[in-house]
C-alpha cells in the first residue's frame, strides 16, 4: 500500500502534517477533507527500508534519550515533536535512524510502545512494557524518568563487574604471550648454546627444552585443537542444556560465583521493583525479569515463581526452593508481600546488594593481584631459572 506525506491547514489556521497509508491518493484527499482540513500538499513517499536497529546501541545513549524525552513530555511538548527534536540532536547514525522510524510510526497513528516493539535489539521487553504501562496510566513522563534512573544504575553495576575482570584478564593474557615467545624463540637459542658446550643438562632445563621442541613442532596442531575445542564449547553453550550447566557452574565458583550471585540478586530486585512500581502486572514483570536476568538458572527459578503465583501461592516459597537466592532476600520479600510493601522491600534489597557488589569487587581485586603475581613468578621465574641452571653449573665447575 502506498504511503503519502501530507501537509494541511485546520480551520483554526494551524498547519498539520503526517504520513498515512492509503490505497489511492484520491481516497486520502477525500478523507482529509472530511476532517475539515485544507490540503496544502500530498506527496507519495519512497518505500523506506526498515531501520537497522539490529546493530548495538549503547546503554548510555538510551539513558540520555529517556531522560530528555521524560523532561520534554513533562513540559507538555507533544510526543511526535519531542521525538523530532531528539532525532535532530542524536549524532550516532544507528540510533538516529531508529528514532526517525519510531517518530514516523507515531505520526501514522501507532502508539509509542508499539513503535518501540519494532526495535527489540535496542529497546528491551522491560523498556517496552514500562512504556506501555505509562501510556495506559497517563504517567509516561514519570515512567521514562524512572526508566532512565534504572538503566543508569544497571549500567553502573555492569561496569563495576567488567572493570574488576579487565585487569586480571589483561595480565594473564600478557603472561601467556610472554611464555609463548620464550618457548618458541628464546629457548631454541639457548638450546644451540647448550649443545655447543656439551655435557649433561640439569633435569629442569631438559624438560623445558622438550616442551619447547614439542610446541614448535606441533604448534599448528595445538592451535587447530584449541580452535576446535573453543568451537565445540561455543556450540554446546548455545544449547539449552549447555547454558544451564554453564550458569550453574559459574554460580558455584569460589570467588567469581559469589560476585555473580550478588549481581544477579541486585539486578533481579531492582528490575522487579521498577516494574511493580510502574504498574506492570506481577506475572508479566516476573517473565520480563527472567528473560533479562542473563542466567538460565535464575530464569527457571522465576518461571517456577510465576507458576506458583498462578496457582494462588506467594513469591517467597518457590524462591527459597530454587536455592539461588540467599535466605535474607527470600525472607525480606516474604515480609514485603505480607505488609503490602513489596516494591519498597525490593528497593531496599537492591540498594543493599549494590553495596555488597562494591565490597565483593574490591575484595576480589585485592585477592586477585597477589594470585596473579604468584602465577607470574612461578611460570616466568621457573622458565628463567631452568634456562640459567646450566650457566650456574658451568660457573661452579670453572671455579673448582
Amino acid at each position: 500500500m502506498p504511503t503519502y506525506r501530507y501537509m494541511a491547514k485546520e480551520a483554526t489556521g494551524k498547519t498539520v502534517s503526517g504520513i498515512l497509508e492509503y490505497s489511492d491518493k484520491a481516497l486520502l484527499i477525500d478523507a482529509l477533507r472530511k476532517k475539515g482540513l485544507v490540503i496544502i500538499s500530498i506527496n507519495e513517499t519512497a518505500k523506506k527500508k526498515p531501520a537497522r536497529s539490529s546493530k548495538k546501541v549503547k546503554l548510555d545513549e538510551i539513558v540520555i534519550f529517556s531522560r530528555q524525552l521524560a523532561t520534554m513530555v513533562d513540559s507538555g511538548i507533544p510526543l511526535v515533536q519531542a521525538m523530532d527534536i531528539l532525532h535532530e540532536q542524536i549524532e550516532k547514525p544507528v540510533f538516529k535512524n531508529v528514532i526517525a522510524a519510531i517518530r514516523d510510526d507515531i505520526e501514522t497513528g501507532a502508539s509509542f510502545s508499539d513503535a518501540l516493539c519494532k526495535h527489540p535489539a535496542v529497546f528491551s521487553p522491560l523498556y517496552i512494557n514500562m512504556v506501555k504501562a505509562g501510556e495506559s496510566s497517563g504517567s509516561l513522563d514519570d515512567i521514562l524518568d524512572r526508566l532512565a534512573s534504572y538503566l543508569e544504575k544497571a549500567n553502573v553495576l555492569q561496569r563495576k563487574v567488567k572493570t574488576s575482570l579487565v585487569y586480571p584478564a589483561a595480565v594473564v593474557t600478557m603472561a601467556i604471550l610472554i611464555t609463548l615467545v620464550m618457548l618458541l624463540k628464546v629457548i631454541p637459542t639457548f638450546k644451540g648454546i647448550f649443545s655447543m658446550l656439551g655435557g649433561t643438562l640439569p633435569f629442569p632445563t631438559r624438560v623445558l627444552i622438550l616442551v619447547s621442541d614439542t610446541l614448535r613442532s606441533m604448534f599448528i596442531y595445538v592451535v587447530i585443537v584449541l580452535a576446535a575445542v573453543i568451537f565445540a564449547l561455543k556450540k554446546f553453550l548455545n544449547t539449552k542444556q549447555g547454558r544451564i550447566a554453564f550458569d550453574m557452574i559459574t554460580l558455584k565458583l569460589p570467588i567469581i560465583g559469589e560476585l555473580l550471585r550478588k549481581v544477579a540478586v541486585a539486578k533481579f530486585t531492582r528490575t522487579l521493583a521498577t516494574l511493580v512500581k510502574s504498574g506492570v502486572p506481577i506475572l508479566v514483570s516476573l517473565e520480563i525479569v527472567g528473560k533479562t536476568s542473563g542466567n538460565t538458572v535464575i530464569e527457571k527459578a522465576l518461571n517456577d515463581v510465576r507458576v506458583s503465583i498462578k496457582e494462588g501461592e506467594n513469591i517467597a516459597d518457590p524462591l527459597a526452593k530454587s536455592g539461588v537466592f540467599p535466605p535474607m532476600v527470600v525472607r525480606m520479600i516474604h515480609v514485603g508481600e505480607q505488609t503490602g510493601e513489596l516494591e519498597k522491600m525490593l528497593g531496599k534489597i537492591a540498594d543493599f546488594y549494590d553495596d555488597q557488589v562494591d565490597a565483593a569487587v574490591s575484595g576480589m581485586t585485592s585477592l586477585i593481584e597477589p594470585l596473579i603475581i604468584s602465577f607470574l613468578g612461578v611460570v616466568i621465574g621457573g622458565i628463567v631459572i631452568a634456562m640459567f641452571l646450566p650457566v650456574f653449573k658451568m660457573t661452579e665447575l670453572i671455579s673448582r
